[in-house]
Formats: C-alpha cells, structure tokens, sequence
C-alpha cells in the first residue's frame, strides 16, 4: 500500500496523479458541497475512486485543518474498492435506506471476498441508529462497518457526501474492500464520565426525546447547561446523554443534533428508546486523551501484529469543543501508538460508526474517538 496526503486550500493547484485506487476527501461544508471542488480533485485524480464528507475539522497526521479539504490517496497492492452511493428517496425511512445500499455491495467481486466496509453519511437529515440497522441487516455475516456522519462544525445544517460525485442530500456512501491479504482494525473509546441520577426516558419517537422522568427534556438540558443554554444544540455536546437498557446495561453516548423550543424536545444523532435509562456527562482533556489512546491501541490488536499503513480517524466535534486548542493532544496520543510508518486521515464528525463490545455488529456512536487501521502486509 502506497500513500500520499495533501491539504487542499481553496483556488490553489492540485498536481495530477492518474494512478491511485483511492482518494477519500475530508473538508468545510462549503467546499464539499461545490461541484467546482469536486470537478478539481477528479481532474487531479482521473483513475481513483473518490469518496468523503464535510467535517468540523480534518485530520493530516497530527494536525487538524479547517476551511481546506485534506485528501489522502491511497494505491493499493491486494485490495481492489467498490463505492456504493445513495440519496433517500421520499417517504423512504433510513432502516430501508440502508438496506438498500448495503444491497449494492456485492459479497464477492473480481473473485475477492468482502473484507470490510467504510461508510460515511449525512449528519443532520439521516438517523444514523436506523441507517446502520438496514446496513447489517443486509451485508454478510462477519464483515464489519464503520466509519462516521459527516459534520459542519456546530450549524447542524448541511453536511454534503462525495461518492464518485457530490451526492443529493441526504446521502450516504458505502466503500466495500475486496481482498485476502487487507487486515482491518477498528475501536471507539469516549473518555466521558456520567454524573447525576439516572433518567427514566418516558417519552420519544426514534431519535427525538420528549421526556425524562415525564420531565421536558429541553427543560432539563438548560437547567444543566445554565448560561450555555443559549447555545443549544451545540452546547448540548458539552453535555451528551448516557443511554442503557437498564440500570448496568452498556451505555451508548448521544449527542444533540438540533432542538424544538415548543415542542421541549430535543432530537438526537442516533436512537433514544423509551424505556431506557439515561444520565448527564462530562469530561475533560485527560479522559478524551487516554479513551483515544485505548481507540487506537483496540484498533491495532485487530491487525494481529501487522504494520498500521493507513489509519482513518473519526472523533465527535464535541470532543473538539472540550478540548479547544489542545485538541491535537489526542491526534498525537493516537499517532504515537502507530508508529512513523502510519498514514493519518480523517474528521471531526456529528457521529461514529463502529463495531462496539467484541461484536461485529455496527452502532452509531456520540463522543467517541473512532479508529480504523488498514494494512496489507
């Protein structure tokens, strides 16, 4: 696997490069959504699949960008790709959606098995629990997902996908790898902390939460939240929600996408049942710095001593606003387990996607550092 890595500001050149296999393109939600951006980067790769999503933030090795588009490409030696894209169709739920997409991904081409899948989504129009739910339902057994929801820093607005063209909204795009040499690693560790009693969830439809504890869930946030209520939703990610099943179930961490003042309501990037409990959370620095660490190290046991060639990070813009001008603390924790050989890309996202618990099946994550290493060796 050959790699290479550029960090694209706007009106600059972009040198050709006819003979990579793959460039995923991470960048501000204005760029990604240009078709002039797009036309760019395919002229200066004419041969490659081209794939990516806007972002709060883009990661080139140990740095995070923002208003460019970081592009990495990649030249495979035993891998080939395939790019699945699809746009949501009217009254088509997001379970059916992914299904459908998942559907375009063969399990077998060119006479290679499916080893993994890459997805990368809509981050404000797509409920990303019920997405991935479709996605499993139709994919074969034993071959993971991950990957994350694209982001457009705190607006919650627009969050356009790339998939061989800049695609309709809302959108998603599946990238199957086909090979039986690549060695695929993955982990997603959060670092926050639950505090105050726990919430009985006694009202909400999918990822829109009504009540707690017959409470207006939008009441208990500002109360919370004090002076930082003004700025909900995206003050809300200071403060994300810790979701189980019951009292010592595993916790799944959601995030706030957006809010309905009359309503009191708050809606979510992934599903909030009924039935559930849930806590307030916080964290600081340390605990985001030592959960991506362990993301990272979890990552690499999956590639069973193989080199880390390409690494594709995705952490929650709510880690980003945490941790302000230390956020490259966690980049570099990350880049100090792989090694100097390591390509880092990725971004800052509203949502991750990754296997969790020694499953291979896919959850959609909030708050997470969200880790995939490739190697073909």
């Amino acid at each position: 696997m050959k790699t290479s890595q550029h960090v694209w500001p706007p009106g600059t050149a972009l040198d050709t490069q006819p003979h990579q296999d793959l460039v995923f393109a991470f960048g501000d939600d204005a760029l990604m959504a240009d078709p002039a951006s797009f036309a760019q980067v395919r002229e200066a790769y004419p041969g490659a699949h081209l794939v990516g999503c806007s972002s709060c933030g883009d990661v080139a090795g140990e740095a995070v960008h923002d208003g460019s588009v970081v592009l990495t490409a990649v030249q495979f030696e035993n891998t080939r790709v395939h790019v699945a894209c699809a746009s949501r169709l009217p009254r088509e739920d997001d379970v059916a959606l992914g299904a459908r997409l998942a559907g375009k991904i063969a399990p077998v081409r060119d006479g290679l098995p499916l080893a993994h899948v890459l997805m990368l989504s809509d981050g404000v129009h797509l409920n990303g629990t019920r997405l991935v739910a479709g996605v499993g339902a139709v994919l074969p057994p034993g071959v993971a997902v991950t990957g994350g929801l694209a982001g457009d820093g705190v607006q919650f607005v627009h969050t356009p996908v790339w998939g061989e063209g800049v695609l309709e909204v809302p959108a998603v795009v599946a990238l199957g790898f086909y090979s039986e040499k690549l060695r695929v690693g993955w982990g997603a560790v959060g670092g926050w902390r639950p505090f105050g009693p726990d919430r009985l969830v006694t009202r909400a439809e999918g990822n829109v939460l009504y009540t707690l504890d017959d409470q207006p869930a939008l009441d208990l946030y500002e109360r919370y939240l004090g002076p930082h209520a003004e700025g909900l939703p995206g003050t809300g990610l200071l403060f994300p929600l810790s979701i189980r099943k019951s009292a010592e179930g595993r916790e799944i961490v959601r995030s706030t996408l957006g809010i309905d003042r009359e309503a009191r309501s708050l809606t979510f990037a992934g599903e909030v049942p009924e039935g559930t409990f849930a806590r307030f959370m916080r964290t600081n620095n340390e605990r985001l710095t030592d959960g991506a660490t362990e993301a990272a190290e979890e990552a690499v046991e999956g590639l069973r001593s193989a080199p880390v060639e390409l690494a594709i990070l995705v952490s929650c813009v709510g880690r980003r606003l945490v941790m302000g001008p230390r956020t490259e603390d966690e980049l570099e924790a990350v880049a100090s387990v792989f090694g100097r050989e390591a390509c880092i890309a990725g971004f800052y996202s509203h949502g991750e996607l990754a296997p969790f618990g020694g499953a291979l099946q896919c959850d959609l994550h909030n708050q997470t550092m969200t880790v995939t290493v490739f190697s073909e060796r």
